[in-house]
């Protein structure tokens, strides 16, 4: 058996991917490890589920340094100590800079809650009601230097019924998630999924296209 993926997470808030992603560990259905749990905000509840299931945690608020350069150094200086094989943004509402994503080049990957390359950014789901939308989705994709923009690994999408809501869609969009994280990662850590000079290979093959999740 291949050793644990080594993993580093960033949050902000809730956690609740990290949750799905603990709760994977646990039941034997990801062989990883949790290396860190690390947030830039004291506050996130993330933190606390860290803490229950006895993972190291790191808060590094943005606002005790000077400038968005600073936080990256200091977070890079940090994540190349303890090495992860991936780090893995889950709800990290925090842009990071080029020269940081060049540092772990091909090993950070984000959730965002949109079909991309459509609705990059923020808001999402009210921006998909605002233009009448038919489906909305969740896509998990390579970080690189430009926002939301890296190839993308796993998506999934569902329709958007009358009377929905921007918090209907993101609850709808969270069941996804939480899903689908823990799989990518478990690819990551079979060997299924590589990534080769910023390319997605999956059994091997070229990945010209997401992989479809069934939703």
């Amino acid at each position: 058996m291949s050793p644990p993926l080594k993993l580093a997470v960033l949050i902000s808030g809730n956690g609740s991917n990290l949750q799905s992603i603990i709760d994977a560990i646990k039941s034997a259905r990801l062989n990883a490890e949790i290396k860190a749990v690390i947030s830039n905000n004291r506050h996130a509840f993330g933190l606390v589920r860290a803490t229950q299931h006895g993972l190291h945690t790191w808060v590094l608020e943005h606002e005790d340094y000077k400038d968005r350069k600073q936080f990256d150094d200091v977070l890079r200086h940090y994540l190349e100590a303890i090495d992860p094989d991936y780090i893995v943004l889950a709800g990290f509402m925090r842009i990071l800079g080029a020269d940081f994503i060049r540092a772990f080049e091909n090993r950070i990957l984000n959730i965002h809650p949109s079909l991309l390359p459509a609705y990059k950014g923020l808001d999402t789901h009210q921006r998909v009601l605002d233009n009448h939308e038919k489906e909305h989705g969740v896509s998990i994709h390579l970080v690189t230097a430009k926002l939301d923009d890296g190839p993308v690994i796993l998506q999934a999408s569902y329709p958007i019924k009358p009377g929905d809501d921007a918090e209907k869609l993101q609850q709808r969009g969270h069941r996804l998630e939480h899903r689908m994280y823990p799989q990518v990662l478990s690819w990551l850590s079979s060997g299924d999924l590589s990534i080769k000079d910023g390319r997605l290979y999956y059994e091997q093959i070229p990945l010209e296209k997401p992989i479809p999740f069934d939703a």
